[in-house]
Formats: structure tokens, sequence, C-alpha cells
């Protein structure tokens, strides 16, 4: 069965390798073309040094690149994060079809940022899609799937780093193996039960200090590391990483300090408390709270948002 794989980055490279290993016969891969000034994507890497032939296009739509795509006589194309648009051309031409990991339980969360807002939404559990592409935006036919939890101290990176990528290689694993045996099902999604959601973006997650402690929470584990809840310090803006909280009653008013320790510092909240360990003022790196404390003279009593 002759594979075809579009991605790029660590996780296309992870499913390419996965799959070499498994001695799957990868004849093509497919990735956006080299950055310059920048290092070779790391799918571009994995390929040549298995001498896997390398195509690369600005644009999939392009009539060369699907040509070019067409006389390769591919059996099934494998999508291992991709963020261009792929034309029905390709999609439709392997012999046995397209599959595409999808970082969320499909029909909720499609979009291009599924993993941050079940975070941000407060959900208990979320999970990995593999399915068949087809005209629409995440809604082709489901071939398997595999949820988990998400923890009350989960964060976006905690949860795609610690659960979604490495399951998602071997799900791309299984799903290929699946297809090359002939037991790949093609479930209909249920389109009622859909959601969708667009780019979370640093607009998206801005702190609104009124709302309960507990949601704030979740605004900010749910972009930690990216894209960084924020909200406004001596009229910058601040990003919130490295967070926990704690219910406790108390008067005093959101996004006051209340607590400062060696290694964080602590924002009263509506029902509770949120103690901060890595911050970013505006588009300066990341710092260690102990830091920002010293370099910008924080104390108890100061407040955020203002």
């Amino acid at each position: 069965m002759k594979i075809a794989i579009i991605g790029q980055a660590a996780f296309g490279k992870d499913v390419l390798n996965a799959l070499v290993d498994k001695n799957e016969n990868v004849v093509a891969v497919l990735c956006p073309p080299d950055n310059p000034g920048r290092p070779e994507d790391p799918i571009k890497s994995a390929a040549i040094e298995n001498q896997i032939p390398v195509f690369q296009y600005k644009r999939m739509r392009d009539k060369e690149a699907i040509a070019e795509f067409l006389s390769l006589n591919i059996d099934l194309c494998v999508m291992a994060f991709v963020t261009d648009i792929v034309p029905d051309e390709i999609l439709e031409a392997p012999r046995f079809g397209t599959i595409q990991y999808h970082p969320s339980l499909l029909p909720e969360h499609r979009g291009p940022s599924s993993i941050n807002w079940p975070i941000i939404q407060g959900k208990s559990k979320t999970g990995l899609t593999v399915f068949w592409p087809d005209k629409g935006l995440d809604t082709g036919p489901i071939l398997l799937q595999k949820e988990f939890e998400i923890t009350k101290t989960d964060t976006l990176g905690s949860v795609y780093f610690g659960k979604l990528y490495p399951a998602g290689v071997e799900a791309m694993v299984e799903a290929v193996e699946m297809v090359k045996n002939g037991t790949a099902p093609k479930i209909e999604q249920d389109h009622s039960k859909a959601t969708y959601e667009g780019w979370c973006r640093s607009s998206d997650v801005m702190i609104d200090w009124n709302n309960p402690g507990v949601e704030i929470y979740n605004l900010i584990r749910g972009s930690d590391p990216s894209p960084g809840a924020n909200t406004l310090w001596n009229q910058k803006s601040i990003y919130l990483f490295s967070t926990s909280f704690e219910s406790s009653n108390h008067d005093n008013p959101p996004g006051t300090v209340t607590k400062i320790s060696d290694e964080s510092f602590s924002l009263s909240v509506s029902g509770g408390i949120i103690t901060i360990g890595r911050v970013k003022v505006d588009r300066e790196a990341k710092i260690m709270a102990a830091d920002f404390v010293k370099s910008h003279k924080l104390k108890i009593g100061d407040r955020f948002g203002l």
C-alpha cells in the first residue's frame, strides 16, 4: 500500500517515523516550503534520512501540486498536522482515500484550536479523532476515536504533549493498519451535536476579573503555554502561566495581590486564590514569577487589570 504523508513539524515527523518503523510503504512526504533563515522542517529531515521523496508546495491547491500528487498513484494519504487547504482532487485521489488526525472528540470542537477550548470551557474530558476528511471543515466520517480525562490541573501543554500528541501518533499508525486490513469504518458524525470554535487568540483570552475564579483559572490553563491569558499591569499587557487555584472565602477585590513567596505570587478571584508561577510582560520573554516580583517591585495589595 503506497502511502503519502501530508504534514509538518514534530508531530508529522513522529507519525512518519512510526509508520517507517512499522515497515509501511511511505513513498512521498508533502510539507510546506523551507523558510529562509529557519531550520528545516523536522518531517522533511526525517523523510530525507529515510530516503523518501519530499514535495513542497506553497499552496496545495495549485494545479502543479495537484498534478504531481495525482502522478504518484497513492493508495492512502495520511494528514498529520496540516494547516494548508487540501483540495478535493488530492483528498479523493488515493485508492483508499485520505485520513486525518484531529485533537478533539468530533463532532465537538471542530476548528483549529480544538485543544484549548474544552479546557477553557471547564470540560472534564477531551480526545482525538482520526477521520476521513470531506468537503467540510472537520465534518467527515469517523474512523476511530480515543478519549482522555482533563484533570483540574491540566493545561493546554499537558493535555497535548502528555496525552493527545503521543496517543495521536499511535492512533495514526493504528488507523493505517485498519485501512490496510480492510477493517477501517466510516461512521457518520452526528452533525446535530457539532460545535465549532475559531483560533484561540490573545484577544479571546483577556481576563475579566468579574468572572468566577474557576472560570478565570480555566481560561489561564486552557491558554498555557499559548496564546496566554492576559490582563493589564501598569498599562502593559501581562500573560499568566504555571498557575494553581485554591477555593477560599475572602473579601479582597478581584485581581489583588494577596501573597508573595520565593517562587510565586497570588491573586484574589471570586471564590478563591490563583497562584502564578510564570509571566510574560508585553512582547518580552517569559520569566519566573519571582523575577517579575523583583524587577517590577510587586507588593501585596497591588491590583491587576486596572
